[in-house]
């Protein structure tokens, strides 16, 4: 008696109906990295809006800007401990010294405009810091602290001024999506750039995060920090 062997192996609607569920799932995961990036884009520019309403809102109340503020210790303005007010600024009109960069989270806190419980640690706050704890500056959302500086920290050549910085540890595509939504979508034309090496974020790091005049996004890095120059 003949045996007939036959062939065993998946059909083609079977192969198909694979096919369809791969697709679903691939595009499932892809939808959901998308919800997850625009989630972030979204409570990053949140947290730089309200900010920079509390920078202007101090200054338009106090006539100063947080950290430089001179009479922040008056029982008067600021409360504080003991109804004595955090300790002021030089009243030169910048956030120049380390010491003012971290009383500006300390006067905002202090008037009502932030909260976090935030400590003043000079140590921690350089000019070019990008990697100031939470402890003493606003999260970033990404592990590390902001800071507020008077100096030139964007891509190009320009004065100095009043900027906040990121902190680091920031994946491209979300500051690419925010500067594409606050500004003009380029890592170093605009009030949004993408910063330069600091403290904390060195030259390596930076280069992973821009090519050229356009953010790097063939392979993305995922500690990239900006600078908002709207101060």
């Amino acid at each position: 008696m003949n045996t007939l062997n036959r062939q065993k192996g998946f059909t083609l609607i079977e192969i198909a109906i694979v096919l369809v569920i791969i697709g679903l799932l691939l595009g499932g995961v892809l939808k959901g990295q998308e919800l997850i990036n625009t989630a972030r884009v979204r409570a990053m520019n949140n947290t730089v809006d309200g900010i920079t309403a509390a920078w202007f809102s101090f200054q338009d109340r106090y006539r100063s800007f947080p950290g430089d503020y001179l009479n922040a210790q008056s029982t008067v303005n600021l409360p504080g401990t003991g109804g004595v007010g955090p300790a002021g600024g030089n009243g030169n009109g910048l956030v120049d010294t380390d010491s003012e960069r971290a009383l500006v989270w300390v006067h905002l806190e202090a008037a009502g405009y932030l909260t976090g419980g935030y400590t003043n640690d000079a140590a921690t706050v350089v000019n070019n810091a990008y990697d100031c704890p939470p402890t003493t500056c606003p999260d970033n959302g990404f592990g590390s602290g902001m800071n507020l500086s008077y100096g030139a920290l964007v891509q190009t050549g320009a004065a100095n001024a009043h900027e906040l910085i990121s902190g680091r540890g920031i994946p491209v595509e979300v500051i690419a999506e925010l500067d594409r939504k606050v500004d003009d979508g380029s890592p170093n034309t605009g009030a949004m750039q993408l910063g330069k090496a600091g403290t904390g974020w060195d030259g390596t790091d930076m280069a992973l995060c821009i090519t050229g005049t356009s953010y790097q996004l063939q392979n993305p890095g995922d500690n990239c920090a900006a600078v908002f120059r709207n101060f």
